[in-house]
């Protein structure tokens, strides 16, 4: 294939998703839109390479870190928001997804990343967890200028007929709302052991590539367990399984087992910086415990491309805790993030998704506003970085 058809097929793949179509529709389409490319005719590309001036501004070089249109949110961050009844809340606050999505924009987010599909079903569009509602949230979407790129949704346990079938109804409904990604909010599995995480990657191989063919790069979000150790040498256990490490992390292993052109992660910066805090060192074979500290930035820049989307959420350092830092508005904590987003590479390709788990609540006290508040208060700290 020459680079002229592919990148005609690329952007058949591209503008199916703008328009909503499915697969089978696209495949129709794309040979029209190959010839029209052929012919210097344009076509229009969402979710497009970053410009050569990504941080925009005059000239380039203004050192802005998260482009304008690089700045998103995981809808979770304002999950109370969306859930709420509109009939029983005080009319100046959003409610469900159609009032919240206005106001992100109205913010100046130009990004969004769905954590499932279910508002109060009181707030307007009632129960949009159907075809019809996806069709519904993509006309909000389009309406006030942003872009979804995925959704903490479902991934198949297990590779059959019906989970298949599935996981391409659950890809239709991406294509519909114009998302880029699809994926989950887990690790590709909670275990330590390397047979779970081979089985583990044999499956997402599957499904990365059954998600290829709707367009959609598939991906894992990870927290700070998928950043440990993996144990896959050592005296075994009563189990049979090993107690030890050979000194490779889980999700290093994954990435080094899974196709790099089809199984994508969603590094959630914080959860990394607490592994960064929790396992800086690991037992190995003849029982010395060896150290080796973990760089999540280092860890992105060796495959930069691997990671399209982050969450950016930050953290207060608490020296002692359990995890050693507890999660804050973003620019509001101790965590490098000019530091990071300088090392990791490919500057205005990410897409990074402003998340706080606790926005209804922290800083106190809690009030209704509160997560909308810190929507408003961590995006200026996004748009703040510069480096």
């Amino acid at each position: 294939m020459d680079d002229l058809t592919e990148q005609a097929n690329e952007d058949a793949r591209v503008l199916g998703r703008s328009l909503g179509l499915s697969r089978r529709q696209l495949l129709a389409a794309t040979t029209g839109i190959a010839a029209a490319a052929a012919m210097g005719m344009g076509t229009a590309h969402a979710h497009a390479a970053p410009p050569t001036n990504p941080g925009g501004g005059n000239g380039g070089g203004n050192g802005v870190l998260v482009p304008p249109g690089k700045r998103g949110i995981i809808l979770y961050t304002v999950r109370d928001a969306i859930g709420r009844n509109p009939l029983t809340t005080d009319p100046a606050l959003p409610s469900g997804f159609k009032a919240v999505l206005a106001q992100l924009a109205a913010i100046g987010y130009k990004q969004v990343e769905f954590a499932g599909f279910s508002q109060n079903a009181n707030a307007e569009g009632g129960n949009v967890n159907t075809v019809e509602g996806a069709q519904l949230l993509r006309t909000w979407l389009d309406a006030f200028g942003l872009e979804a790129e995925g959704n903490h949704g479902s991934i198949p346990n297990s590779i059959t007929d019906a989970s298949l079938a599935q996981f391409d109804a659950a890809c239709e409904v991406a294509n519909i709302l114009g998302f880029g990604h699809i994926g989950t909010g887990n690790d590709p599995t909670s275990s330590n052991y390397l047979s779970d995480w081979q089985a583990a990657a044999e499956r997402w191989n599957i499904l990365g590539a059954r998600a290829a063919t709707h367009g959609l790069k598939l991906y894992t979000h990870n927290h700070d367990a998928a950043y440990n150790f993996l144990l896959d040498s050592g005296p075994v256990d009563l189990q049979g399984r090993p107690t030890r490490s050979s000194g490779i992390r889980k999700l290093e292993w994954f990435l080094a087992n899974t196709d790099p052109n089809s199984v994508y992660l969603e590094m959630d910066v914080y959860w990394a910086h607490v592994a960064q805090y929790r396992f800086p060192t690991y037992t190995a074979t003849d029982g010395s415990v060896v150290s080796r500290p973990f760089d999540p930035a280092g860890l992105v820049a060796l495959q930069t491309q691997r990671f399209p989307l982050f969450h950016a959420k930050d953290g207060a350092s608490v020296p002692g805790s359990q995890a050693g830092y507890t999660i804050v508005p973003f620019g509001q904590g101790n965590i490098d993030y000019t530091t990071f987003f300088q090392r990791i590479g490919a500057k205005g390709m990410h897409n990074s998704m402003y998340e706080q788990d606790n926005a209804a609540s922290v800083p106190a006290p809690a009030s209704a506003a509160l997560s909308m508040q810190n929507a408003a208060t961590s995006y200026q700290g996004l748009a703040a970085l510069r480096g």
